[in-house]
């Protein structure tokens, strides 16, 4: 069995199954002619079943060749450029290079004695970052496994920066098309559902700060602290920019802790033509980016970065096996003084290779290509009286619904979109997402693939009436 673990020894074992990974990969990726096949849970399931875990096929071909069968030939393909559903990306290159890289060397990104090169690589990354957003010399922050806890770190920060000994009164605000994690995040920070509260949004669906400034007056006229507002720089739903200088101003105002989630948006931070659309991050507490959204980065790959990097004191705790107290005297940079995480993936790496090979600019003009994309199918969708498109996009998202001409019952109309939905997955031809708008039933185009063209746009939305008219035309049979 010591044949299997990688070292000296192993190294062309280790180089020959590698590249028939690879090479399995490459083949599928070569002849995918659609994102998905439409395979049923159900109809999945048993081929799992049949497999005995306990009995090994001690042969990495056979194992590739169930592989095959069991994930490979229905995975769902981020790369195909009818892949429009949620926020994942055709990722780069050089990133899936770093990937194997990491995984095979696994240095763990806790301390200094375990990472070394890699701990000063995500390092300087951070401080690249901050830069970009503009935090300031004072800036840091550490990588995250997503967005999620990227939320859940920078509020627990503020939480702590609050300095309330009653829970019960602190108050996060954020906009009502904010991420979910807000939500989550202040549950796990021990904070009741009263603790955010949701501020409406304009027509554009960005957070109205005329409310915002009513509800920082509620809650010092109520005794209650308002220990942080999240701004969206790229909503999930609409890709939407809250007003970023005039929500820091009142945060100033108010001495509040300005947190920006851009997972989204962080892509404008190298884009060439739309970096003033972020302007006023660089006065936020702490932000949120998402590589592996915007960067074109594999899973997972996200960060937390913060204006004064003495806060992050919050997250350290120190155990005499791993981070002493003593090796913040003797200056050795562990990483885990900052994280949530102890044991932690070497995901830096995977954006240094982008930098070093692709440059900011090149991953910038990427995600310029989906914004222009964007903004030629809010044309295309403007244009087209079978459909009622929500918001103007101001990055690569749009959210829209198909409108039959002979039916006007909403509730009809919200099955209608939905079965179309289901059904253009259960063809495999495209994916597509949903979201709801005012309570009813929508659609969305998340596109983050510049190989996607208006071309593919039309064609998925004549897809979209077909499935939407077909069962329309399938319940007034029932009807009858």
């Amino acid at each position: 069995m010591r044949s299997h673990l990688l070292n000296d020894l192993t190294a062309e074992h280790y180089r020959r199954s590698v590249k028939e990974g690879v090479e399995r990969v490459a083949a599928r990726l070569a002849t995918t002619d659609r994102p998905f096949t439409g395979v049923t849970a159900d109809a999945l399931a048993p081929r799992f079943e049949r497999i005995d875990l306990d009995r090994p096929l001690r042969d990495t071909t056979a194992a590739l060749d169930e592989l095959e069968e069991v994930y490979l030939q229905d995975a769902v393909y981020f790369h195909h450029p009818r892949y429009l559903a949620h926020l994942n990306c055709p990722v780069a290159i050089p990133a899936v290079l770093g990937e194997a890289i990491l995984s095979a060397v696994n240095s763990s990104l806790d301390t200094w004695d375990q990472s070394a090169g890699g701990t000063l690589i995500e390092r300087r990354l951070i401080d690249w970052t901050a830069a970009r957003v503009g935090l300031g010399p004072d800036a840091d922050g550490v990588f995250t496994s997503g967005g999620t806890q990227s939320n859940l770190q920078a509020l627990l920060l503020a939480r702590e920066e609050a300095g309330s000994d009653d829970l019960s009164r602190l108050r996060i605000l954020t906009s009502e098309a904010s991420h979910f994690s807000v939500r989550k995040s202040a549950r796990l920070l021990g904070l009741g559902p009263e603790s955010v509260v949701c501020v409406p949004v304009d027509h554009d669906k960005r957070l109205q700060t005329l409310a915002l400034a009513r509800e920082l007056e509620r809650c010092r006229r109520h005794g209650l602290v308002p220990m942080a507002v999240v701004a969206t720089a790229g909503t999930t739903d609409f890709g939407s920019i809250d007003p970023l200088p005039e929500i820091a101003g009142l945060c100033e105002r108010f001495g509040t802790w300005l947190h920006v989630d851009a997972a989204y948006g962080c892509g404008l931070l190298v884009s060439p033509t739309r970096r003033e659309l972020l302007a006023g991050i660089e006065h936020a507490d702490s932000v949120t980016v998402d590589y592996h959204k915007s960067f074109f980065q594999p899973v997972s790959s996200s960060a937390v970065l913060v204006r004064d990097a003495s806060v992050l004191r919050h997250a350290t705790y120190h155990a005499d096996y791993l981070n002493p107290r003593r090796a913040v005297t003797e200056r050795i940079p562990n990483q885990v003084d900052k994280s949530l995480q102890t044991t932690r993936r070497f995901d830096a790496l995977k954006l240094w290779m982008t930098l070093r090979v692709m440059g900011a600019d090149g991953v910038g003009q990427l995600f310029d290509e989906v914004c222009d994309l964007a903004a030629a199918g809010w044309t295309l969708l403007a244009a087209d009286p079978r459909f009622d498109v929500v918001v103007e996009p101001a990055l690569s998202t749009l959210v829209f619904r198909y409108l039959p001409v002979s039916v006007t019952d909403p509730a009809e109309i919200d099955r209608a979109n939905l079965y179309a939905r289901k059904a253009l997955f259960a063809s495999g031809a495209a994916v597509v997402a949903g979201t709801k708008v005012a309570g009813r039933h929508y659609l969305k185009f998340t596109l983050l693939n510049p190989e996607t063209t208006t071309d593919d746009l039309s064609a998925v939305l004549d897809l979209i009436a077909g499935h939407a008219e077909q069962y329309l035309g399938e319940s007034l049979d029932r009807a009858s």
